[in-house]
């Protein structure tokens, strides 16, 4: 069995990795900003702190991400150890669309692609479609508005559950270096209007909906459905069977 590193072991994606992991026999390790013994935060410079983690391991899926930013600097210190411990495969989870919309987000998991694409070392990217996680969020913070939920006009998602990804890379991780493998996206494309009807029913809320034109070109991908993987529709858990686990 190997010895797997778990980075943002901790999160949503992250802690359900590990659990699979180690159901199946493996040896984690959780890196996270405050899981002991491998408490790095992978944004700051701390390469003794890495290093040890990375001491003798035999893949890392590197599932850390923030909400603060940084990613790409903590990708950089990840790689640059990774290749200093001559790490034999490093697995990656990216987003569908990072190559074509304009956003901070996308560009910058564009950029941490190329990291690992560049590093040398034996690498799997796999690209998802949001978590229902995500699309719950952002629901969740439309309909605080007292009267109305205000959403963007004519677009459209494909959610995926995160338990589902793990599943995935539980399973690359176990596997020779893949390079760049199919899109993994959710079982159905839904308009954000449709999912947030579906919302709405889940926690009993009512609220009128408002769908409202945006401009520019974030915008015009998203209505071009540069986020989707129809194609890709492999996911089985739709938004619904989501919610119903949820204490909405």
């Amino acid at each position: 069995m190997a010895t797997i590193l778990v980075t943002g072991g901790t999160g949503t994606l992250g802690r359900q990795v590990v659990d699979r992991l180690r159901t199946d026999g493996h040896t984690v390790r959780v890196l996270s900003r405050s899981s002991q013994p491998y408490a790095v935060d992978l944004r700051d410079d701390d390469s003794r702190a890495l290093d040890e983690a990375l001491r003798g391991v035999d893949v890392v899926v590197h599932c850390a991400t923030s909400a603060r930013g940084g990613d790409d600097r903590a990708a950089a210190h990840l790689v640059e150890s990774a290749v200093r411990a001559s790490i034999p495969h490093l697995v990656y989870i990216s987003v569908v669309g990072g190559d074509r919309l304009p956003l901070g987000y996308y560009r910058t998991k564009r950029i941490v692609e190329r990291m690992i694409e560049d590093s040398g070392l034996g690498w799997t990217i796999l690209r998802t479609t949001h978590f229902h996680d995500l699309v719950l969020k952002m629901l969740e913070g439309a309909t605080k508005l007292p009267v109305a939920t205000v959403l963007p006009a004519r677009v459209s998602l494909q959610p995926i559950g995160s338990a589902e990804v793990a599943s995935r890379l539980a399973d690359l991780a176990t596997r020779p270096p893949a390079g760049r493998v199919p899109d993994l996206g959710g079982p159905e494309v839904r308009t954000l209007e449709d999912l947030a009807e579906a919302y709405l029913r889940a926690t009993g809320h009512r609220r009128r909906l408002l769908a409202m034109p945006l401009f520019g070109k974030a915008y015009a991908g998203y209505r071009r459905g540069e986020q989707l993987a129809p194609e890709r529709a492999v996911g089985r858990e739709t938004f619904e069977d989501f919610l119903a686990t949820r204490k909405m």
